[in-house]
């Protein structure tokens, strides 16, 4: 990414010679696809069809980084990005909260690099080395890879998307006569409860640490603090003390054509005080000059009152290079989510079905997958511009409910997240530049 640096001198350093001087980098990405949208019919004919046109913004951003030489092979550094709202919809304003992105302040030296502050986690970053195929951000990651958004989103006992949450949270359809206490959401998609909360994250309230790089390997861990700690009695789990850890090891060698990684996290509370619920993965690629190719597979462990709850995810990407451009591809799968609970989710409601099913007053279906694939072709008229056409597509099984961070509302023309069932699917055109 080419980036414009500023150097700055630190004030001090007019007046005392041979203090250090601090290096100041404005960055950003800023990008918009236009394109036709369509989501399909709901579950059972719930919702009709719905076309229209749509203009998004791709996870546009700006930030700013410092750096300073503080002698002896130590640097200190601070970074502040946030999001850059490039649309708004008709009715429900995207805002861009400052330093909503990575955000952090650490020291790199021979040790390696320890931060503080609001970063995505390893298991995030392992998409770097398998998603090759995606153009714009109509792809696997954050969408299939790395989700789990059928049943609700970061269940957490002290917010209101979990049904064994402190004083009662928002009821599943039919049960609207129970009596509930108004709860902190902790999650902008807040779904009905059950189990399932995504692995690809940016943490807050957390302390990170980057291993130097040996022999093209290095290792990364990071831990989110229990700040959400809380004093009241959950169930039978106790008192909720939520906190998580995320680590991964990377290798990539000959010459960054071969690259692998595996990531290890586990999220204390999430799901039910008392368990954690865990995950692994494993990614990797290689070019192989004619064409880039990139895998990735993981699995994540959700702890009910009573049992597991397994999803398993995998993807297969390409990229073929023609001229100053590529075309590119990938397709994944959400499996169903495997296992069955059964467990009072509050005092007042004892839910019981599938692992992945909303609970509503009939046992609902666990047939709660979906595949996603997408073809396309980028061109870059220049290091810092480029252009692309493609489409893409999610079939949700249904009962599921996958879409891309981005999309337009669905039928009801509030929410971005489609009825059970509809398949969300674009043809567009975009243009990305980089500063």
């Amino acid at each position: 990414m080419q980036k414009k640096l500023l150097t700055l001198a630190v004030a001090g350093a007019l007046a005392a010679p041979g203090l250090a001087q601090a290096q100041v980098e404005v960055y950003g990405l800023l990008g918009v696809t236009f394109g036709k949208w369509k989501y399909g019919d709901g579950t059972g004919g719930a919702q009709p069809s719905k076309s229209m046109w749509d203009v998004a913004s791709n996870a546009s951003n700006i930030g700013v980084r410092a750096r300073e030489s503080l002698g002896g092979g130590l640097t200190g550094w601070a970074q502040v990005e946030t999001n850059a709202s490039m649309e708004r919809s008709n009715n429900i304003a995207h805002t861009s909260n400052f330093a909503s992105r990575n955000s952090a302040v650490g020291l790199e030296g021979s040790f390696g690099n320890v931060f503080a502050g609001q970063w995505v986690t390893p298991w995030t970053d392992l998409d770097a080395l398998w998603s090759v195929g995606t153009v714009s951000v109509w792809g696997p990651s954050a969408a299939i890879i790395g989700r789990r958004e059928t049943t609700g989103s970061a269940p957490n006992p002290n917010c209101a998307n979990n049904f064994s949450g402190n004083g009662g949270s928002p009821l599943p359809a039919g049960l609207a006569t129970l009596t509930t206490t108004a709860q902190p959401t902790c999650e902008s998609a807040e779904g009905l409860g059950g189990v399932g909360h995504p692995f690809f994250r940016r943490i807050s309230n957390s302390i990170f640490y980057y291993t130097p790089v040996f022999a093209g390997a290095q290792v990364k861990l990071a831990y989110q603090t229990n700040q959400d700690k809380s004093t009241i009695t959950v169930g039978p789990g106790g008192v909720a003390d939520p906190s998580m850890y995320s680590a991964s090891v990377t290798w990539s060698g000959m010459g960054g054509r071969a690259r692998v990684g595996a990531a290890l996290d586990g999220h204390k509370d999430f799901t039910n005080v008392g368990k954690t619920d865990t995950g692994w993965k494993l990614s990797g690629g290689f070019n192989f000059g004619v064409a880039d190719i990139g895998a990735s597979y993981e699995t994540m462990t959700y702890k009910t009152a009573t049992s597991d709850c397994d999803a398993k995810q995998y993807v297969l990407a390409f990229a073929i290079p023609i001229g100053q451009g590529a075309i590119r591809g990938a397709y994944a799968i959400a499996k169903d989510i495997e296992g069955a609970y059964t467990g009072a989710q509050t005092t007042a409601f004892t839910a019981t079905g599938s692992c992945g099913a909303v609970p509503t007053v009939a046992a609902p279906s666990n047939d709660n997958g979906a595949k996603q694939y997408n073809i396309g072709y980028d061109h870059r008229l220049s290091k810092r511009t480029q252009v692309g056409v493609g489409f893409a597509k999610i079939v949700n099984d249904p009962g599921a409910i996958f879409t891309w961070s981005g999309a337009p509302t669905t039928q009801a023309g509030q929410s971005v997240n489609p009825p059970a069932g509809s398949d969300p699917q674009s043809f567009f055109v975009s243009i990305i530049h980089r500063f």
